[in-house]
């Protein structure tokens, strides 16, 4: 039995050093250092004994420390402790495919009608019809209103007189002349003024015919400025007419690109506010550097799109600039950089394997891998964030690259559980 067992020795044994070290016998007889010395060290043999007691075995004989876990124990700091298991993590996979990819020049721009122009009035009168309102389509040369005429038809009717009169005289004139009745001097001036009165006669004609407002070409009404019984005068704006059967993004591309552009070569465009794809070609390309920005200008010509995208909406425009064929493809999501180093997640068994690899191109969706992968080769596209190398996963049989690409645990249904 050791001493701790036994409630209050530890405590009567001090005392009994204590009055030990007090004896008058002891200081009688010159002993009180050896008192001190006793006491000193049967104190520390109390303190070994204590420790010993508290970090005693247990009943099974294992160590206090061990028992407890606490450092010094097998679980301790000089313990080999185990690496807890990593979770099974729910996936999403795509193959590593082969295909083409392209770079680009990218540039914002609106989109603008073929053609555009504001129709004026080029004669005054009080609109007395009007045939055309906002958003029909006309062709070219219908009539869009019709401005009171009246005045213009009697113009013509004196500008057709006066052509009457002078043609008698003319004739009259030719007659006498060949006769020798008259001078050659009188007989041009009958003829002058027969062209006179003919040239009064087309103009008169010409200023009725405005009366009727056409379309200068095929189009769009875009605006109706001008209403019923309105009086207008000439130049005031009535319409404006837009040519939509084609859509032009005009872009200003620096000239260090000059030599990678040319006419025909296929555009991507999208819509910025409706997120619309569309599919374009290079119409034109400025032969003139602009001096002051060190751009070329570049017409995009857009031949084919939906209802929803209107002249005046932006567009970013996407230029191709290069292109690569037959390159390893996988989609741009599955790509993770983490310090400057890019890899992709490949499917081994029943784990993740993490592989470095180089890119190429790099578009919207994919990205060129130059090195790394062979090819077919299954690579995580969503929950590759929280991924580690080695990491045991579950395959989702759905992929929804929308849905982000965060990790999730694994669900009952993806582990069967």
């Amino acid at each position: 039995m050791k001493l701790m067992d036994v409630p209050g020795e530890p405590q009567k044994a001090i005392a009994g050093l204590m009055n030990d070290q007090e004896s008058p016998t002891n200081a009688r007889f010159g002993r009180v250092g050896c008192g001190r010395r006793r006491f000193t060290a049967t104190l520390a043999l109390l303190a070994a004994i204590t420790f010993t007691g508290c970090g005693g075995s247990g009943e099974d004989g294992t160590n206090g420390a061990e028992a407890s876990g606490r450092p010094g124990g097998a679980g301790g700091r000089n313990g080999s402790a185990e690496r807890p298991a990593l979770p099974t993590m729910a996936v999403a996979v795509q193959p590593a495919e082969r295909g083409s990819i392209a770079t680009y020049y990218s540039a914002t721009a609106s989109l603008d009608p073929d053609k555009q122009a504001d129709i004026l009035a080029r004669t005054s009168g009080v609109v007395q019809r009007l045939l055309a309102e906002e958003g029909d389509r006309v062709g070219k040369g219908s009539v869009l209103l019709h401005i009171d005429d009246a005045e213009y038809r009697h113009k013509v009717t004196l500008a057709e007189v006066d052509v009457d009169q002078n043609q008698l005289r003319y004739e009259r004139a030719q007659k006498m002349v060949e006769q020798g009745l008259t001078s050659d001097e009188n007989y041009e001036a009958a003829r002058r003024d027969l062209r006179s009165a003919e040239a009064a006669l087309e103009l008169a004609q010409l200023e009725w015919s405005y009366t009727k407002v056409t379309a200068p070409f095929s189009g769009r009404v875009v605006r109706r400025l001008v209403d019923l019984g309105q009086t207008v005068s000439n130049g005031v704006q009535l319409y404006t007419l837009a040519d939509m059967s084609r859509l032009l993004a005009r872009v200003y591309v620096p000239a260090r690109e000059f030599r990678r552009i040319r006419p025909d070569q296929p555009v991507q465009l999208v819509v910025t506010s409706t997120g619309d794809r569309l599919s374009g070609r290079i119409d034109l390309v400025s032969p003139l550097v602009d001096p002051e920005s060190g751009t070329i200008k570049v017409t995009v010509e857009v031949t084919e799109y939906p209802p929803s995208t209107r002249p005046g909406d932006f567009v970013e425009v996407s230029i191709v600039t290069d292109r690569h064929d037959d390159s390893l493809l996988v989609p741009r999501v599955a790509v993770v950089t983490e310090r400057g180093q890019r890899s992709v997640y490949v499917v081994e068994g029943e784990t993740a394997r993490q592989q470095a690899v180089e890119m190429g191109f790099e578009d919207d969706q994919h990205a060129e891998i130059l090195s790394g992968l062979d090819g077919g080769e299954l690579v995580v596209v969503q929950g590759q964030r929280s991924l580690r190398d080695g990491q045991p996963i579950a395959i989702l049989d759905a992929v929804d690259l929308d849905a982000g690409d965060g990790a999730s645990s694994t669900s009952d249904e993806a582990t069967g559980g």
